[in-house]
């Protein structure tokens, strides 16, 4: 398995591999000056034999890993989940996902590709997640919540059961949802509230 980000995102994705006994093969970043990781030379240009290894892309910022998994020619591992989270059988986790430790995934839920379910957040049943989202740490999405590709939940945010939320979306941290969210809101507050929207 290779790592694709040798950040303090890597980090917690070598965690969760070493949880699971996947022994990790290289470690690749486009940044020449980061030379070493946690005992890895970091390649800078993978080679052809590398590439053969399945890859975790592990970059938090949700724009920046669309724009490396659109130009990655190498494999695309299967999602990973750390060995203390809690995932039912009766989920679908898309390719390239990671999910950290003591994340709670319940059954029904869809996640997308390349998302982060971060530490100690909670997916409720039939949750849909599309790609490249990241729910971060402690953050809570109730029943039947849906968030579009790319937006990013917040640190111990809350969303009730039911709610659409758009693609490319913020949520700020500890932000409450009671209403459906459109694409590229910013949205702050208890209850939620948009300030501003981002360029698309």
């Amino acid at each position: 398995m290779n790592i694709y980000g040798a950040s303090g995102h890597g980090k917690v994705v070598f965690d969760i591999l070493s949880s699971r006994n996947i022994q990790v093969d290289s470690v690749f970043d486009d940044n020449t000056e980061i030379e070493e990781f946690l005992g890895f030379k970091v390649t800078h240009e993978p080679n052809e034999h590398q590439l053969k290894a399945p890859s975790i892309l592990a970059i938090g910022n949700n724009t920046i890993r669309k724009q490396v998994a659109r130009r990655f020619t190498g494999l695309i591992a299967e999602a990973v989940s750390h060995s203390s989270a809690i995932l039912s059988k009766e989920i679908e986790l898309g390719d390239g996902s990671v999910v950290m430790p003591g994340a709670i995934i319940n059954a029904g839920s869809k996640i997308g590709k390349h998302c982060i379910i971060n530490s100690g957040a909670v997916v409720e049943h039939d949750v849909r997640l599309e790609n490249f989202v990241h729910i971060a740490p402690n953050a809570v999405l109730t029943g039947n919540v849906s968030v579009g590709e790319g937006t990013q939940v917040g640190t111990g945010a809350s969303i009730i059961p039911g709610i659409k939320i758009g693609k490319w979306a913020a949520i700020g941290a500890g932000t409450v949802i009671i209403e459906d969210i459109p694409d590229f809101a910013v949205v702050v507050g208890n209850p939620g509230k948009i300030i501003k929207y981002l360029n698309e």
